[in-house]
């Protein structure tokens, strides 16, 4: 497996090794002796499944609180998404900063998004499928987010009008989001 540093402390692009032939491909989508070897050392307990029918669907930017934050290993089976992260770290030199990633079913890319970033998408052609797992299960007491046109965060989304769902289109802005991820120095 390939790593692909980003500049986002702990968030990293993972490319598997692809075996192609003439009936198609073969590839290990996940290998937990790998991603310790990379120094992920997280255990998943939940695959969350996602299918988007329209083009222009964002879901996010998503997250939850401790102490049921989770980290999230994404990758797209179906279509293509541009894919974003938000570190919300409070006391962290790039606290509201965003970064953005293309993972399609083609480039077979996965995005590995630790605990303490909010994470969406907005899928670019319809019918996209997209999988994740995370490392701590779903709890609607500690799920939280961020409003994905946030003015302060100035994402440079691929749409202006967005497929979104009631909850998503609700979400408060991140100077009102409720946040307890505190920034830790790791050098």
């Amino acid at each position: 497996m390939r790593v692909i540093e980003t500049d986002f402390d702990g968030v990293i692009i993972l490319e598997p090794i692809v075996h192609e032939d003439t009936r198609g491909f073969f590839m290990e989508s996940y290998n937990d002796q790998v991603l310790s070897q990379l120094g992920i050392s997280v255990r998943f307990v939940q695959d969350n499944h996602s299918l988007s029918i329209k083009a222009g669907t964002v879901r996010g930017l998503h997250y939850q609180l401790h102490p049921q934050a989770q980290a999230k290993l994404v990758r797209v089976t179906r279509g293509v998404i541009y894919d974003v992260v938000v570190d919300i770290r409070r006391g962290s030199p790039t606290f509201g900063e965003w970064r953005s990633f293309i993972l399609s079913e083609h480039n077979k890319r996965q995005l590995f998004v630790p605990k303490g970033f909010a994470h969406g998408f907005c899928t670019l052609v319809p019918n996209t499928e997209v999988q994740y797992k995370v490392d701590a299960y779903y709890s609607a007491e500690y799920d939280r987010g961020i409003f994905w046109r946030d003015p302060d965060l100035k994402i440079d989304w691929p749409v202006t009008e967005a497929v979104l769902s009631e909850k998503d289109a609700s979400l408060p802005l991140l100077n009102n989001a409720h946040i307890n991820f505190i920034w830790e120095r790791t050098s």
